[in-house]
């Protein structure tokens, strides 16, 4: 499969939403239940990243991934709230593509961005139950730093941890599956 990556623009948005929307469904399956996370329609995470977009796009960067003239993923990064460091907030990649390379695509990518802003590590919040995605971000060097929080997804309130990562050389990527 062939992917690019590039900057994404407003017209990616309705795109993006769908890819958003998609992903959460495949990795909270088990985790949440269905009508949870049937809440938020695809057209819905469109007008959220839309929204979104229209106020951080001076201060934070979306990354989508192309193939075939298609979104098939993305990533947000900007600062973060906490002191000294940038945050991913969001890397998700169609469910028929988890495993294919996609992600990890997009994940050094966005570790160059991250490493721009200029602040010496990254952090990102992930649910406690999301084993598959906690293996990907240990596998490129995350790692748990101890802080916790219960955060609603779709109103469900569900325990999320927090990794981090030095962002010296965040380019050598080894490991990521």
């Amino acid at each position: 499969m062939d992917v690019s990556l590039r900057t994404a623009s407003e017209s990616d948005l309705v795109a993006v939403g769908a890819v958003h929307q998609s992903s959460r469904v495949a990795a909270y399956a088990g985790i949440l239940p269905a009508a949870t996370l049937e809440l938020r329609t695809a057209e819905a995470f469109g007008e959220w990243w839309s929204e979104r977009y229209r106020w951080e796009r001076e201060t934070h960067r979306m990354t989508v991934a192309v193939s075939a003239s298609a979104v098939v993923g993305f990533t947000y990064v900007g600062l973060s709230e906490t002191p000294g460091a940038t945050e991913l907030y969001a890397i998700h990649v169609l469910p028929s593509l988890v495993g294919t390379g996609v992600g990890r695509l997009l994940m050094v990518d966005a570790l160059s961005a991250l490493a721009s802003f200029g602040e010496p590590r990254a952090v990102l919040w992930v649910l406690a139950a999301n084993t598959r995605a906690r293996k990907f971000y240990e596998a490129g060097g995350w790692t748990l730093d101890g802080a916790t929080r219960r955060e609603p997804v779709n109103g469900e309130p569900v325990d999320q941890l927090r990794y981090t990562r030095t962002l010296t050389g965040a380019q050598a990527l080894v490991s990521l599956p």
